[in-house]
Parts: structure tokens; sequence; C-alpha cells
């Protein structure tokens, strides 16, 4: 084991991630998933550890490794399969396939709008639900759509009778029939776009629905259709987490304003919190570290208000001193943000102990003392004090705990969908890297010319070796390079 191993094992955390294995030379030589991303690498590292001869020969090249943290289980297997699929590490043999995870796909610019299930998310303009590891809940997900809503499944516009004769959705009437008149193109495309809110984790209600039809068929002793219906309730509950980001339960004002005031009873406050901010940490092995600011006002976020910020002063995955930045970039005395966004009455930091101590630290260090700061732990959903009080751990059913898990869930979406944002833009971008005759200087000027990869991919070879100054071979790597990122599939 490296020395540089054993420093990097000290700041690996029990949370689920992905890791890379690199050798001497930097290379990838292993991309793996966990749980616990501390307890699966220091098992590589154990002394006495009795591996299998791959795995041993893996741990003997190893010369460094780094990590990246996500949400959830889902989160790291499709983030495995990504980092695999693009870097091919030597150890990852049986892993080396083209399978693809399924999604959703939707044209809202097609006359009669469908779903189908497709393994390539491209850049064309339709909505994608997905990818999603699970065949199964993607396609349980299609079908329970296409005859909750009413979606057509066939893709005749105007079908003719041999057509309209295999058509079954339509003969068990699960088909709205947009295509034989029976409703109008403005009523089919309100049903489309409901479906879609659905898929999005936005129409909660329906699932009441399936559990009434699972109730009422366990009650009738038909156990077949309850268990079905019970298997479909759990795909389409994974399905609408779209992206694997949480979704925030709705919460009635009246419910928001009960919760704010038992939240101050148990911290302590002198009375409910009008504006909550919660502030999360997102980071990809150390790069692209990016950090969220929603904002509850009364307890119900206010969009108005979300900020976005790109970790400038912290290298590495460090959350408490990312933490710290973030409060220093907010509320600084050079800070842009004083005379745009109202003042918290209460900072909540998504994390443990070490970032709420950082928060306060940097609050102190500005001169910000009437601002209560608390950090909120997932594992248990506790709240965390550093005053020399014990941990909170709220009832599981109380109001005040919702509307901080509300708000932690809501800055964990945020978070995450600007770092898959800038990752992916990373990933594309990063294609340019490999053609020969392209440096950064070039790179630049081309994205900042035609925009994006995509501009580059649709434009003139000629007009590529005119923005970068090269050759026409040179322009034409470039275009196929670019060309090639148009189909391929992102996490």
């Amino acid at each position: 084991m490296t020395d540089l191993i054993r420093e990097r094992l000290k700041s690996v955390p029990n949370r689920p991630g992905c890791y890379l294995m690199r050798d001497r030379r930097g290379v990838i030589i292993y991309v793996g998933k966990a749980k616990n991303l501390r307890r699966r690498v220091l098992s590589y590292f154990r002394p006495g550890a009795k591996h299998a001869p791959k795995v041993r020969s893996m741990v003997e090249t190893v010369y460094d490794f780094e990590f990246m943290t996500v949400k959830n289980e889902a989160e790291a297997l499709l983030t495995e399969a990504s980092l695999i699929k693009r870097h091919k590490p030597h150890f990852n043999i049986l892993m080396r396939d083209d399978k693809r995870y399924l999604a959703l796909r939707a044209n809202p610019s097609d006359m009669w709008p469908r779903f189908s299930c497709v393994r390539i998310v491209r850049d064309d303009g339709a909505r994608y639900f997905g990818p999603f590891p699970s065949a199964p809940v993607v396609r349980a997900a299609k079908d329970f759509v296409e005859k909750r809503y009413g979606i057509r499944e066939c893709d005749a516009l105007v079908p003719d009778e041999e057509s309209h004769r295999h058509c079954l959705a339509d003969v068990i009437r699960t088909c709205s029939a947009p295509c034989l008149g029976r409703i109008s193109e403005a009523e089919y495309r309100t049903r489309f776009e409901e479906a879609c809110e659905f898929l999005e984790g936005r129409r909660p209600e329906v699932f009441a629905e399936i559990e009434e039809r699972m109730t009422i068929a366990a009650n009738a002793q038909d156990f077949e259709a309850a268990a079905r219906w019970r298997d479909t309730l759990f795909a389409l509950k994974e399905m609408t987490k779209a992206h694997f980001v949480r979704k925030t339960p709705q919460m009635r004002r009246d419910d928001a304003a009960q919760g704010l005031a038992d939240l101050a009873k148990a911290i302590g406050l002198a009375k409910p919190p009008r504006i909550i901010e919660c502030v999360d940490i997102s980071n990809l092995f150390g790069t692209h570290s990016v950090a969220s600011l929603v904002v509850a006002r009364d307890g119900l976020p206010d969009r108005r208000y979300y900020r976005h910020f790109k970790i400038k002063t912290v290298v590495g995955a460090d959350d408490p001193r990312s933490m710290a930045e973030v409060v220093r970039r907010r509320y600084g005395p050079s800070s842009t943000l004083l005379e745009t966004s109202p003042r918290a009455d209460l900072f909540i930091c998504d994390g443990g102990i070490t970032q709420l101590r950082a928060a306060r630290a940097a609050f102190a260090e500005i001169g910000v003392t009437d601002i209560p700061t608390v950090g909120l732990a997932e594992r248990q959903e506790e709240i965390v004090l550093d005053d020399g009080r014990e941990n909170l751990l709220l009832p599981r059913d109380s109001q005040a705990l919702f509307v901080c898990t509300r708000l932690r869930d809501e800055a964990h979406r945020f978070a995450i969908t600007y770092h898959r944002n800038l990752r992916e833009k990373s990933i594309r971008e990063s294609v340019l890297d490999e053609v020969p005759g392209i440096g950064e200087a070039k790179k630049v000027k081309l994205l900042k010319t035609f925009k994006s990869i995509y501009g580059i991919a649709r434009a003139d070879v000629a007009d590529i070796a005119k923005v970068a100054g090269v050759g026409e071979t040179t322009a034409e790597a470039v275009s196929k390079a670019a060309q090639s990122v148009v189909t391929r599939q992102f996490v």
C-alpha cells in the first residue's frame, strides 16, 4: 500500500458512491461502486485479505484512487456503468459490453406523442425519463401510463383497415384513439402532459389510486390482482424518482406553519423561522465540486432564491471546507446576495457535526452571530447541534421533521441536477481533448464560437478549420468526435 493510498483512506466516507483505481501512470484500471464506500475500499487494502487472483493483481497495481459520493445505490450503479463504458478499465473486463439501461422517450413535437423504450438518450428535443437499471420497472411504467392516460402505443398517424384490425389497445379501450377522432388533439395533449408530470413525480395522488385498487383486490381475496398492483406500485415509485433525484412531497401551508412552530420549540428559537436556508454539497472525484442553496419561506420552497455555487477554494472532496466557502460567499461583506436574497432565520447544513462546525466557524469569521445554524444528518434524520445539547431525533410523523427533510431533499435534487449538468458537459467537451492537434486554447475557441459540442457537430468542416486554425484533416477529426457525442448515452 502506498503512502498516497494511506492518506486517501482517511477521507473515505461511509456513504454510497463510486471509486476509481489508478496505476502509477495515472491510468484508470478499475471502477467500482459500493453501498458503503469506506467499508468497500478498505477491504481491498486490509492486511492479510484473501483476494481472488484477479483482485489481488489489481490491488498490487493500484497506486492511487479517487471516489465520489452519491445519494443512493441506483445512482452509484448508473454512474459506475457510465464510467466503465467511457474509460474501459483493464480490470472491468466482465463489464465491457455494450449494454445500456432503458429509458422512456416521448417526442412532444409529434402530432400524437407516445412513449417508447430506448437505450440511447440523445439531445434531440424529446423528453426522456430514466435511464433506469431495471428494464421491468421501465416497461411497467410505460404500460401503466399508456393505460392510465390513454396514450397511443402505435405509430400510425392515420391507421388503415389492416393496422386498425390489430390495434388491441383500441379493442380493449385503453387507448383514447385520437387517430379516430374520439378525442381532440388538445385533449390528447393534456393527457400526455399529465402522463409526463406523473413520470416526473409531480402527481403523487396517482399512487393513492393504485394503493386503493390493491386494497380492494386484497379485501376481495383476489390476491393475484393485489400482487400485480403491489408490483406496479413499487415499479412506478422507482421510475418516478426521475433520474434518481428524490422528489419532495407536497405540504399544505397550515402543516408548514405547525411544523415551523414545533421546530422553533425543539431547537430553542424565540419564534418560528420564516426564512430557512439549506445547503448541500456534491462533487465528482473531487472535481466539479458544487453546492446548492435552497430557501423555504414560511416552510414552503421559494425557488426565486435558489442558488448554485461552483466551489472555488477547495481542492478535492472536502464537504466541511466547501460548506464554509458557501457561507462566506453567501454572507461575506463582498457578497452580492446580501441585497437580493432575504436573510435566513435558520441555516441548515446537509450533513453531520463536521459540516456544522465548519459553517459556524465561517459565520464567526465574517462576524455573523445572529443566524441559528444546525446540521441534518441523513442516516437517522436527526438535527445536529453544536452547543452542548444532545442531537434532536424528532418523531417520524413530526411536521417539524417534515419541514427540514423536505428542504434537505430539495437541496439534494437541486445540487444533483446542477452537478449532473456540469458532469455531462465536461464529458461531452472532453472528446475534443482526444483529437490530436486540439489543445485547450483551440477547444475553448471552438466551444465559444459554436456554443456547444452539438453546435460543433452541426458545423461545416471548413468552418471548424477556420475557427480552430487547423487543417482539413484535423477539422474532420474534430467533427467526427463531436458527432459521436450525439449518439452517446449519458447518465
